[in-house]
């Protein structure tokens, strides 16, 4: 399945595509309507969602595709946990060793945007250097604490796509990354959840980006130091995962400090993430807003 948030900023509601590219709106048709995709995780209804025969649907509960905004598949998550050198090729391109033990590191909720929205500049007094990175995110289906790895992706809802986007010039100057990765505007992510049931392995994937057409990043998930059931283990040993926490699975090389030379973004650039069966996400960049 592929599911989805939709409709006026901080008013997303939970909806599924159909395969004629129709948004169901899940609120509407799933016992006691989830308002939000978060809710819809947490009361455990991703059976139902299965469960709908789209030719039953009443149509008056569908909208098309086209016509709606769609917001991040988790727009309120309450953790974004992230990872630092969890590829090899990302590791080789800065000469560095790969990790022991997972780099964890955290976004704030608050830079989560959608498909389409701008990534914003940060003021240039702050910032100057803005590079994307496009990483496979985990979203979190049911509570999780102190799980073992061989039960691990029974905790998974399914993956999107997040834009890790990284202020160079702040995550070189203070050892914790938090305010580096968390400006406003610094976690794109979409377009939609894709469920686990129909990503059987999500480490034989491909994974791209591309600046304005041109190719910065391309890699495959197989590439990944800590895979996903490693993953949510992990980090449940130490905070109990909730629905709709996502784990971002790190970055492949190619990010734009590593270039020769280094190329950031700038204003009316376009970045195109894509993984291989989880879609599109497309972000174009302006200035800052101050």
């Amino acid at each position: 399945m592929k599911l989805l948030s939709f409709g006026l900023h901080g008013q997303e509601k939970p909806g599924l595509l159909l395969e004629n590219d129709q948004v169901l709106d899940l609120s509407a048709v799933l016992p006691e309507g989830p308002r939000t995709m978060r809710e819809l995780l947490e009361r455990g209804l991703l059976g139902a969602c299965a469960a709908i025969d789209p030719g039953g649907v009443d149509p008056g509960f569908c909208r098309r595709l086209a016509t709606v905004r769609l917001g991040a598949p988790v727009p309120d998550p309450t953790k974004i946990l992230c990872l630092g050198l969890n590829y090899r090729d990302h590791a080789a391109e800065q000469n560095r060793p790969l990790p022991k033990k997972p780099l964890v590191f955290a976004k704030a909720p608050s830079s989560v945007i959608a498909k389409g929205e701008a990534i914003r500049l940060p003021d240039r007094r702050f910032e100057t250097f803005t590079d994307p990175e496009v990483e496979l995110a985990v979203v979190i289906g049911k509570q999780a604490s102190h799980v073992a790895e061989s039960e691990a992706y029974d905790y998974v809802a399914g993956y999107t796509i997040l834009n890790d986007v990284s202020g160079r010039d702040t995550q070189s100057a203070e050892k914790q990354w938090l305010r580096a990765k968390s400006f406003d505007t610094f976690a794109p992510m979409g377009p939609w959840l894709v469920t686990r049931d129909e990503m059987s392995d999500p480490h034989t994937l491909e994974i791209t980006c591309h600046v304005n057409g041109e190719l910065r990043q391309s890699s495959n998930l197989s590439n990944l130091v800590f895979t996903v059931p490693f993953l949510v283990s992990y980090l449940s040993q130490t905070m109990t995962l909730v629905p709709g926490d996502i784990i971002s699975t790190g970055t492949p090389g190619g990010v734009g400090i590593y270039h020769e030379p280094p190329v950031p973004l700038r204003e009316g650039d376009v970045v195109t993430l894509e993984i291989d069966g989880l879609g599109v996400l497309e972000n174009p960049v302006a200035g800052t807003s101050r």
